[in-house]
């Protein structure tokens, strides 16, 4: 397994910078990652609950088009480097903006302890503590340790309407977020395991010591 050093990017602060506030970084973290002992992955959306899944299973079935190419992200790679970076599949989803299988993807059902890494940066984007089982056949998740990691973009394909998320420090394609979620938040981010990468950690408060350490070097380069 690479050193957190190692999957940050040379030059990757300059251009990282511009998305962090004038916060202290401890205050960052401690904002963004909540430190609790009990993790959401319990919570089942129902049919009785706000959640339809299959009428979630079918907006998160069907790939995304928007245009992404011509976004001024951090993290750039020629085609070339990204096909050698990312596996088929990955690379099918991450950067043509397609879509998995449901259930047969390796992270919609696992409940481990950890953290989950955008799979073309190694940004810290998601926490297990705010991932839940949606029904739906993707890891899905009720918000993102920082909001300023996603982008998104109006994707009106198919005749609907949906919100794409994209990592916004490398432009990688992440999956959608929906108004239908737990929590205070109400929103669903489903996300597709070919565009993450999981590391697993053995408390909430070592997912938090992660994010920290990844932060303090993005930042220090």
């Amino acid at each position: 397994m690479k050193s957190h050093s190692e999957r940050i990017p040379s030059g990757f602060g300059k251009g990282w910078k511009f998305l962090l506030p004038a916060l202290g970084l401890i205050g960052l973290v401690l904002m963004v990652v909540a430190v609790g002992d009990e993790q959401s992955s319990s919570g089942k959306a129902t049919a009785g609950s706000k959640t339809d899944v299959s009428a979630c299973a079918s907006a998160c079935a069907l790939p995304s088009h928007v245009d992404l190419s011509s976004g001024k992200f951090p993290v750039q790679h020629s085609e070339e480097e990204w096909r050698a970076r990312l596996n088929e599949l990955q690379y099918k989803v991450a950067r043509e903006q397609g879509t998995e299988r449901p259930f047969q993807n390796p992270y919609h059902d696992n409940k481990a302890t950890g953290l989950y890494r955008c799979i073309g940066c190694a940004t810290p984007l998601f926490s297990s503590t705010d991932k839940f089982d949606s029904g739906t056949g993707w890891p899905s998740f009720s918000k993102p340790i920082d909001p300023r990691t996603l982008g998104e973009h109006r994707d009106t394909s198919y005749g609907m309407i949906r919100i794409e998320v994209h990592c916004a420090v490398c432009g990688s394609h992440q999956g959608h977020v929906f108004p239908d979620g737990p929590g205070p938040g109400g929103l669903r981010y489903c996300i597709n395991s070919a565009s993450l990468d999981f590391e697993a950690a053995d408390s909430v408060e070592a997912i938090l010591e992660l994010v920290r350490e990844w932060y303090a070097t993005a930042l220090a380069e």
